[in-house]
């Protein structure tokens, strides 16, 4: 039987959400599945990624193969770079500890700079909500340079009586 990771589309029209499963090849799209690995949103900004890491990469080492979308979800995650790391271990290139300690590196420093991009989309996205949050903007207005501008017509006021 032939094992394939893939999304399975759920939520509402025009409104996508996903599940990543593991499921024979020949099942349809939305159909039987073995194993539900995790969640997909793509309308959020960035993309919301639930998955059980390992458990893919106890698929991926047993032969399922991944659509192509799943691939580059297993590749942001950091599954298909653990398998990397883990094939070096078996052919003994690398120590479990080395690996282990690769990988972890890697998953601190992809880590950052999502939480890096996170906040600046929240930047971007506070910005644009105070330019068009609907309230008028005050209009600046000149104000007097000096007392001169207030007692000018004050002192016409009085040399006129």
């Amino acid at each position: 039987m032939a094992v394939r990771l893939r999304l399975q589309r759920r939520g509402r029209r025009k409104a996508p959400f996903y599940h990543i499963v593991a499921a024979d090849a020949r099942a349809p799209r939305d159909g039987r599945f073995i194993e539900k690995l995790g969640t997909y949103n793509p309308l959020t900004q960035p993309a919301t990624i639930e998955l059980n890491v390992d458990r893919a990469y106890y698929w991926l080492m047993n032969g399922a193969q991944p659509t192509d979308t799943v691939r580059s979800i297993l590749r942001h995650k950091g599954v298909l770079y653990k398998k990397h790391l883990m094939l070096g271990v078996k052919k003994g290139a690398l120590t479990l500890e080395e690996a282990e300690a690769r990988w972890n590196a890697w998953k601190e420093a992809k880590e950052a700079r999502l939480q890096q991009y996170r906040e600046a989309t929240a930047e971007k996205k506070r910005q644009f909500l105070a330019a068009v949050d609907g309230t008028p903007k005050a209009k600046p207005t000149a104000a007097p340079e000096s007392g001169e501008g207030v007692s000018a017509p004050a002192e016409a006021d009085s040399v006129a009586e």
